[in-house]
């Protein structure tokens, strides 16, 4: 890759550093360094996506045909500051970065084909204004910078905020996202693959709401991809 000259001078000016470690960044490497992408708590889900134990998270609540995420994510560790930086400090590149490296990675193993379509988990508008960006949206604009696929961000809306569900168990976040989606425009669903794409998969709570508007467009199939997977 050639770096022009003006990029170099930015880059001396104004030194970009690690989101993970804190590192400054070579001229080469985005958002995170060499050192911290090798050591990623990686899941290796793409490699069995419909029996590792993300997907054994919704066996028996929605129909689903492939279930991925690219690492662990824990709470206060370094790679948990990754996903905190990207939804509370302005910093929407994060997101694309992210989404491109998980595509490219689990393009390898076949994780995106057939799929038809993305679909980004929705904020509600009040939270988008607040926040300047839907994370989510920014994993998937990533993932379709590589693969292709075109993304519907307007067919699911969030209807309402209920708060956030970080500090909530299992049966709160369940209740927090019930009846807050709707399905907008089920015809250009018909018929099609889609992925719903979300930052971070704690008890799935959300995937399932988003998953079960989705399956009222008739004939549709339902692929997960989040960038973290908190384990319980």
């Amino acid at each position: 890759m050639r770096i022009s000259f003006w990029s170099r001078l930015l880059d001396f000016v104004s030194p970009r550093l690690c989101v993970v470690c804190g590192r400054r960044l070579t001229i080469t490497e985005q958002i995170i360094c060499a050192s911290c992408n090798l050591h990623l708590p990686r899941t290796g889900f793409q490699h069995d996506p419909l029996r590792n134990v993300m997907a054994k998270m919704f066996w028996g609540r929605i129909p689903v045909e492939r279930v991925a995420a690219l690492f662990y994510y824990e709470a206060g560790s370094q790679t948990g500051q990754l996903v905190y930086d990207l939804k509370y400090h302005d910093s929407p590149e994060i997101g694309v970065t992210m989404g491109r490296l998980m595509a490219s990675e689990f393009m390898i193993d076949g994780f995106f084909e057939g799929i038809d379509v993305v679909v980004p988990v929705p904020l509600a508008k009040k939270r988008q204004r607040q926040r300047g960006y839907n994370q989510s949206q920014m994993l998937a604009q990533g993932v379709s910078e590589v693969t292709g696929l075109p993304i519907y961000n307007k067919v699911l809306r969030r209807t309402r905020f209920e708060g956030s569900q970080t500090q909530m168990g299992r049966w709160e976040r369940l209740e927090n996202v019930e009846n807050v989606f709707e399905l907008k425009d089920p015809a250009s669903l018909q018929g099609r693959h889609v992925l719903l794409i979300d930052d971070v998969v704690t008890t799935g709570a959300t995937m399932v709401a988003c998953a079960r508007e989705i399956l009222k467009a008739e004939g549709v199939r339902i692929s997960l991809l989040a960038l973290g997977f908190a384990k319980s």
